[in-house]
């Protein structure tokens, strides 16, 4: 079975240097911007972070954006977790005041400079974060299964839906 809409898979690279690959695809985009529904931006799930090391639950995925400018986005992946894996969705680095910045610091921004709503998982930060030993061995393999299937979920969902994505927000961090 094939999706309403097109799912495009979109590699880039360049984030470390300035967002590079997304931002030359929002210039020249293979699709019409107008015609992108929303971007999932899936950048490092694999790990646990600082937060979680010593919790007992680690089945967690952070969540940043997912509500910024569509009321709909957020609910539409809480939904796909409650009913296919139970994650917890944390949403600390979601603030706007957030320090790390983390909104700004990866590839779905140059998404939502351009009004498309944008959903962004994240494992958060550990002592290999864009080091050279952040190496295969080190990826939690079962925990990286659950956050993939909410994300394909989440997928499938948005991609089947009758209407898009509503754009009923505003993009109110528009700063890098």
């Amino acid at each position: 079975m094939k999706p309403r809409r097109s799912i495009l898979f979109l590699n880039v690279t360049g984030e470390e240097k300035g967002l590079l690959g997304s931002a030359h695809y929002g210039d020249n985009p293979v699709f019409p911007l107008a015609n992108t529904v929303n971007n999932i931006n899936i950048d490092m799930v694999g790990r646990i972070d600082y937060e979680y090391q010593k919790e007992e639950n680690k089945d967690y995925i952070y969540v940043i954006g997912s509500e910024m400018l569509s009321s709909h986005l957020k609910k539409i992946n809480e939904y796909n977790n409650i009913t296919y894996t139970n994650l917890i969705l944390d949403y600390r680095y979601d603030a706007e005041d957030d320090p790390n910045r983390f909104y700004y610091r990866s590839d779905h921004y140059n998404f939502a400079k351009h009004n498309i709503p944008v959903i962004f998982f994240f494992n958060g930060v550990h002592d290999d974060y864009h080091q050279v030993t952040d190496t295969v061995d080190k990826i939690e393999f079962p925990l990286l299964t659950k956050r993939a299937q909410l994300i394909f979920h989440t997928a499938w969902d948005l991609a089947n839906r009758e209407q898009r994505t509503p754009v009923d927000g505003s993009n109110t961090r528009t700063e890098r």
